[in-house]
């Protein structure tokens, strides 16, 4: 078998293909799904075991645990699924995958490949990419992206050393069987590594049952090779996660430590595990999957080339039912290697499936933030959820509770863009500061749509006149806020526009600009601590507004002294385009911080 450093080139070009496929795929899925596949995932994913059996449907059929996790990561990176969501949906998928392990068993090696599909999906995605409506744009996007991660997969199946079928590559494995625990430990670590070059469990799978059917490998060796592949296909999905968000990069850590954790209590019972697959398949078969070396050991070299060459009919009677035993343990070992995989993937899920908090727990504590960079933001509501409350008036105090958490994210966003302003724009940090902004929009226009969907199912409902008046307050609040988030959103745009345009603010901008943030933070504050209460005092209005008229007359000012400063050339008419700009973005701010504040309750004293 020859590898050239051509082939190794093709590797690497094809996992350039596959991430970017995976990129391409997450990216048009953010833009294609609004609220409708975050509501699909939810409900299917709303608890441990439907997340389960969520992940078994999917990779049941789609026939690659592989491809579930590649999507689960990009779901998460798309922030359709949380962490704690992901995690179930991984666990089934490894359930799932063991469909595949018996398909191989019955039918023989080799199923039909996703990729297949590739090309044809990209002729049908080739009218929507270039369509003038941007929901078939983002479809057309979608799907490349889905045909060029699972042409990338192929290509990479393909690019690798080819040991499949060249299995007597491996030959030399026969003198490390029979040696106990570190028999076992050495073809688990054989079994990760095969799965990471061949990059398909099922040609690992298919690999270890050659290997077993020709006797260089027992059947605890066989099994303990099927318990690293389930280690070595996490690797897809942690390549996967390489271009996206740090909740992809943990969601695809997760499928690594549930399989090292179901590893670690499968050799303490590996040998009460084979055993009882052995019995098992001996009562349905009649013969052991252990007894196949057994009986290889007690053919003569002619015999075993004859009836594993000739058919039937050209054997005589004793050969022929030599070749008949040979094909029942040949049946009996693929049987026995199926149900050991399933055997351990359900019994993992069946104990694992009740620490998926602490899962999430390794994953946040290993998974950080680079230094200097903050945590991502999950969109997930904390007060509220998508169903109904027990009464109406518990359900109208958890909305104002996650209003709260709304004002808490626009103004994380606000700090965004008063960092994007005092940034020198030729930073690496700057590009990534804006993306970030631009996700906090979406996510604050999410938040919207849910609180206002949450509060019209409240409205429904037998209120009284004070409740409807809280509820159509509160959603008053809502809006003005996301117009909040709006307006920040906005002059990160003309922060960019001025990148684009390479120019670089003056000192004296600079200086007006941060002073306006100053006054917007001061109505920002004042705004959270009349939320809390959600009454306000007479006084405390007339405070309100004088933060409000403050911002207008600093607007006004800088306003008339920006006349001047052009007139005296302190800056260019285009620097001043942009400054005004951000000026009147600013006071409008201002006064959707006042009209959250007037959608309170004046309480007279």
């Amino acid at each position: 078998m020859d590898y050239s450093f051509f082939d190794f080139l093709k590797l690497i070009g094809s996992l350039a293909l596959f991430l970017y496929g995976m990129k391409i795929m997450s990216e048009g899925l953010q833009k294609l799904t609004g609220n409708k596949l975050r509501n699909i995932l939810s409900a299917m994913t709303k608890n441990r075991l439907t997340g389960v059996l969520t992940g078994i449907l999917i990779t049941a059929l789609i026939q690659s645990s592989s491809a579930t996790t590649v999507m689960v990561v990009s779901f998460v990176n798309a922030g359709l699924l949380s962490l704690v969501q992901s995690i179930g949906v991984i666990m089934g998928a490894n359930i799932g995958t063991t469909l595949t392990a018996w398909i191989i068993a019955f039918f023989g090696f080799g199923k039909l490949s996703i990729s297949a599909l590739a090309i044809p999906l990209m002729g049908i995605a080739l009218p929507l990419i270039f369509s003038s409506k941007s929901k078939n744009k983002s479809l057309g996007e979608f799907i490349f992206g889905f045909s060029f991660l699972f042409m990338g997969l192929d290509f990479l199946q393909n690019s690798m050393p080819d040991l499949q079928n060249n299995p007597e590559v491996l030959s030399f494995l026969q003198n490390f069987t029979d040696r106990g625990l570190l028999s076992m430990l050495f073809f688990l670590i054989v079994g990760t590594i095969l799965t990471i070059i061949v990059q398909s469990s099922s040609a690992t799978v298919a690999l270890t049952l050659i290997m077993a059917a020709k006797g260089w490998i027992d059947f605890p060796s066989a099994a303990a090779m099927v318990m690293g592949e389930n280690l070595g296909t996490t690797l897809t999905a942690n390549l996967a996660a390489i271009p996206a968000n740090i909740s992809a990069k943990r969601a695809a850590f997760a499928h690594f430590i549930f399989n090292v954790l179901g590893l670690v209590w499968l050799t303490i019972a590996f040998n009460f595990f084979v055993e009882l697959v052995d019995t098992i398949i001996g009562g349905i078969t009649s013969v052991n999957p252990s007894g196949m070396q057994s009986f290889l050991a007690s053919l003569s070299p002619e015999e075993y080339t004859q009836i594993t060459t000739l058919s039937r009919s050209e054997l005589s009677p004793e050969l022929a039912a030599l070749q008949s035993e040979y094909l029942n343990y040949q049946a009996s070992t693929s049987y026995g290697l199926s149900l050991f995989h399933t055997l351990y993937n359900i019994c993992n899920v069946l104990i694992m499936i009740w620490f998926v908090k602490l899962y999430e727990k390794i994953c946040l504590a290993v998974i950080r933030p680079k230094r200097g960079e903050e945590e991502d933001e999950e969109f997930i509501l904390q007060y509220i959820s998508t169903g109904m409350a027990s009464t109406d008036e518990l359900s109208i105090l958890q909305a104002e509770k996650e209003v709260e958490v709304y004002v808490q994210r626009v103004r994380k966003m606000f700090g965004f863009v008063k960092k994007l302003t005092n940034l020198n724009h030729h930073d690496k940090k700057f590009l990534k500061l804006y993306n970030r902004t631009e996700k906090y929009e979406d996510i604050c226009d999410q938040m919207e749509v849910e609180i206002g969907s949450y509060l019209g199912k409240v409205a429904e409902g037998r209120l009284s006149n004070q409740s409807k008046e809280r509820v159509r307050a509160i959603l008053r609040g809502v809006t003005e806020i996301e117009s909040i988030a709006d307006s920040s959103c906005n002059i990160a745009r003309h922060l960019k526009r001025k990148m684009e345009a390479d120019v670089v603010f003056e000192e004296i901008i600079i200086t007006n600009i941060n002073c306006m943030y100053e006054l917007l933070d001061k109505a920002f504050e004042n705004m959270q601590v009349l939320l809390k209460n959600q009454k306000i005092t007479e006084s405390e209005l007339l405070h309100s507004k004088h933060i409000e008229n403050s911002i207008n007359e600093k607007r006004n000012l800088l306003k008339r002294e920006n006349v001047e400063n052009l007139n005296q050339n302190l800056y260019s008419y285009q620097n001043g385009v942009f400054y005004m700009d951000i000026v009147s973005e600013c006071e409008r701010m201002g006064d959707y911080i006042m009209n959250v504040i007037e959608s309170l309750e004046v309480k007279h004293i």
